[in-house]
């Protein structure tokens, strides 16, 4: 059973492996030939910093410091390492083997279709332990972007309202630096879009640089448009205010996408929830007066004189 536990534990090892080479493989395709599309992004004022798919996949959860691919492989292999001492704790200790030989005595044989969840929960927990890492940085990634999806919309009101009323783009990127939330990512961001404007940059290649760092869908669109706006001479203002009203629209179209396919993911939580309560409480007395009955009926067969051959009421 151990050497089949580490077979298996192997075997999922290089087939997530192979899964993350892919889509890292992938990744790094989409990113290139995007590149190869926009050849504007390595004009003068900087090309774009140049990466592994690991430490982009990093620096995109927030992960940005020089040794962040090193220390997420340490980590990495902590956790595997971890992984195979609890294991080996599981497997070594007597009561681990006590409760496997109880749940194989267990009558009626409930015992045998339990069993191989418990032979299977040390692995699991080894599993876990090992891509713990991942799903941290994982949920970071998703973090800054439910972050910035947030921000946004409000930021390009606020951007439209300003560049409306007479200021231009950089005096309202300033003003709405004072109105953002620090801590942020979108206001972290900016304030890097602000400190590449000042270190000489274009504003087109700043822009660009924005999205690189941040490439959310909607900031991509965001840039996009901006960038067609200051290439061909076009209003700062109503560009944004098509934009923000754009960002709205599709926000309230997920909504509703969200909300339509609500009850669907409501089915099996109510099946398995809130159906055997139901029953249980709607059926549980019927019941319980069906096998006081049957009992009542066993015993007058094999004790008539006892039972006096009355029936309970």
């Amino acid at each position: 059973m151990l050497q089949f536990g580490v077979a298996c534990l192997v075997i999922g090892a290089l087939a997530v492996t192979v899964l993350r080479a892919r889509r890292l493989v992938w990744y790094g395709q989409a990113r290139r030939r995007l590149r190869e599309a926009m050849p504007a992004a390595s004009a003068p004022g900087g090309p774009m910093p140049s990466m592994g798919a690991l430490a982009r996949w990093l620096y995109l959860a927030g992960f940005r410091g020089a040794g962040a691919a090193r220390w997420f492989v340490v980590w990495t292999v902590l956790g595997m390492l971890v992984g195979g001492l609890a294991v080996w704790a599981f497997h070594s200790s007597q009561s681990y083997a006590m409760a496997a030989v109880a749940l194989d005595r267990f009558p009626g044989g409930l015992g045998a279709l339990f069993l191989p969840i418990w032979h299977a929960g040390p692995w699991l927990v080894a599993v876990l332990c090992a891509a713990a890492p991942s799903l941290v940085v994982r949920r970071c990634r998703r973090q800054r972007v439910t972050q910035v999806e947030r921000d946004l919309p409000v930021a390009l009101e606020l951007l439209a309202t300003l560049a409306e009323s007479g200021l231009g783009f950089d005096a309202a990127l300033a003003a709405l630096q004072r109105a953002l939330v620090r801590g942020r990512a979108l206001a972290a961001e900016l304030r890097a879009f602000q400190a590449d404007l000042m270190a000489g940059r274009g504003r087109v290649q700043s822009l660009r640089r924005l999205a690189w760092r941040l490439d959310v869908p909607a900031v991509t669109v965001v840039v996009s448009a901006l960038v067609q706006a200051e290439q061909v001479g076009a209003s700062i203002a109503q560009t944004l205010r098509h934009q923000s009203e754009d960002l709205r629209n599709r926000r309230r179209s997920l909504a509703l996408e969200r909300s339509m396919a609500l009850p669907v993911k409501l089915m099996f939580p109510l099946v398995v929830c809130f159906l055997p309560g139901l029953f249980a409480f709607t059926l549980g007395p019927a019941y319980a007066q069906f096998f006081q009955y049957a009992d009542a009926l066993i015993q007058i067969r094999e004790f008539p004189v006892e039972a006096g051959g009355k029936l309970p009421e």
